[in-house]
């Protein structure tokens, strides 16, 4: 009696810990911000579960090297229909997005630990 007692209490903190893992890892905000760039592509694409992947280019940034541009990708994760379309009908234009960084992406979610969540503004 005194073992299947001890048993489920080692099971349940196990549990536990599992749950706290997978909430840290999925579902804790890592980061917010804001990123600019013109938008190079979003696409609706997944094997199960459809999501929509985006690209954004931001600005050159000067290289290490004389004469030489660095442009810089981000690339991201859109969970909301609305929000992807808008972005399908402007593509190539400068845009400005309200981001959350995960720690890991989950399949329903998107590809990318970056989820964008708002445009504030398109230019």
């Amino acid at each position: 009696m005194k073992s299947k007692k001890t048993l489920f209490i080692i099971l349940g903190v196990l549990i536990l810990i599992l749950a706290g893992f997978f909430y840290f890892r999925y579902n804790f905000v890592l980061g917010e911000g804001v990123k600019a760039g013109e938008l190079n592509y979003v696409v609706k694409k997944g094997y199960i579960f459809k999501t929509y992947e985006g690209k954004l280019i931001q600005s050159g940034i000067r290289s290490k090297q004389t004469g030489n541009i660095q442009s810089n990708e981000f690339e991201f994760s859109v969970e909301d229909k609305a929000i992807a379309e808008k972005m399908m009908l402007n593509s190539g234009k400068v845009f400005e997005l309200r981001y959350k960084e995960y720690i890991g992406a989950l399949p329903w979610r998107g590809y990318s630990p970056f989820v964008v969540y708002e445009i504030i503004s398109i230019k």
